[in-house]
């Protein structure tokens, strides 16, 4: 059958990468030649194909059933690593159906019944009563594959399925998804992969208990908590952040040094001026590095000295590696010096009006701007 690692496995400890189909041969994919006429034994990892015998059977049940109950055809359907999704060809399926389709389903598991596979000459009539008689590739040959469902379904096939429903385990039905123009995706879980999911659902319930204090039922009322209490602290620091911002501006403005040339570097709870003199805010945040605050705390330091006369190189982030940095001053110093400063501190920007924002990937060179600006700044006034 076409796709990826169908009856993979290893043959003399070579690994079969994927198998597909051309024509009547099955054609496998090593990662070296392997000896013409050679005979090889093949390991089969059967794990993996019993997960897919147990996922695809599935499918045919579920698509079977949901059929007569409801009328909803299968259009494709899709057997992913984690889970498989059905699509239906309805614009919406209710809760209510869902439920009652899983109860159906499982119901079938239980009362055992057999899954068998038969073969039909292309040319037989009968072929074109089975599901699915019209999606045979062009280059099919030989007979036809029939896989059945006693009593419940009788499909061409050539994938892998077991012999009773009971081997099925179990079906989880996991919702609906909004799926292509009217139709629905139905996703669900069958056999091992229902026990995996429990497995892990158990051990994510058993880390919130101890990290949350309370029961599971406690668990959503006490994240809604928390993310009210975030928001709460994420509100009280940008409006400490603005006062900052505005007691730095203010700082420097006071200061009788020369004006020219404005530098600074915030990384957590640390700000370091031009003059290498940092001071720490230890109570002051939450996150070290938070986009939206960042950019605000540059601009209004900006705002508050002004970038007529003065010439600003502000960052925020890490020492060393990323971080966002903005350059504001006279407008056509800026229009020169945005895309050089860009291009030292290997990040991308853009701006108008005097000011030059963007991300940057090198924040250790944030040392080869300085002296970039303050070359600037010298052939600007070369009697300063």
């Amino acid at each position: 059958r076409p796709g990826r690692g169908r009856g993979r496995g290893r043959g003399r400890d070579v690994p079969v990468l994927r198998v597909t189909r051309q024509g009547p041969e099955a054609v496998h994919f090593v990662p070296a030649a392997l000896e013409p006429g050679a005979e090889v034994l093949l390991s089969l990892d059967w794990d993996r194909r019993f997960d897919h015998m147990q996922q695809h059977s599935g499918q045919h049940l579920v698509s079977a059933i949901a059929e007569q109950m409801f009328g909803f055809k299968t259009t494709s359907w899709e057997l992913g690593r984690q889970r498989t999704v059905i699509e239906l060809d309805t614009p919406s399926v209710t809760a209510e159906q869902v439920e009652a389709l899983e109860k159906s389903v499982n119901e079938k598991i239980r009362d055992r019944v057999p899954v068998t596979v038969r073969e039909l000459a292309a040319d037989d009539p009968e072929v074109e009563t089975v599901s699915g008689s019209r999606g045979l590739p062009d280059d099919h040959v030989g007979p036809v594959r029939v896989v059945d469902i006693k009593g419940i379904d009788s499909n061409l096939c050539c994938g892998t399925h077991v012999s009773n429903l009971s081997d099925l385990q179990v079906i989880k039905l996991l919702g609906v998804e909004k799926g292509k123009k009217n139709k629905t995706n139905l996703v669900f879980l069958a056999g091992n992969r229902v026990l995996k999911s429990i497995e892990q659902s158990h051990s994510t319930e058993k880390a919130l208990i101890s990290l949350l204090k309370n029961g599971p039922g406690e668990h959503v009322e006490a994240v809604k908590r928390l993310q009210s209490s975030v928001k709460l602290l994420q509100k009280n620091n940008l409006s400490l952040l603005r006062d900052i911002a505005v007691l730095i501006a203010r700082d420097f403005k006071n200061k009788p040094a020369s004006k020219q040339l404005f530098v600074l570097h915030r990384y957590g709870g640390i700000l370091c001026s031009r003059g290498g003199f940092c001071f720490f805010l230890k109570w002051f945040f939450i996150h070290p590095y938070r986009k939206e605050g960042d950019s605000e705390f540059m601009n209004i330091i900006a705002n508050e000295i002004g970038t007529e006369e003065t010439l600003l190189f502000l960052t925020v982030g890490d020492e060393k590696e990323a971080g966002l940095f903005l350059l504001a001053g006279p407008v056509e110093a800026v229009e020169n010096l945005g895309p050089r400063v860009a291009e030292l501190l290997v990040g991308k920007g853009a701006g108008k009006r005097g000011r030059f924002q963007g991300k940057a990937a090198k924040m250790s060179r944030r040392g080869e701007v300085q002296a970039l600006l303050q070359e600037f700044i010298s052939h600007q006034n070369p009697g300063a």
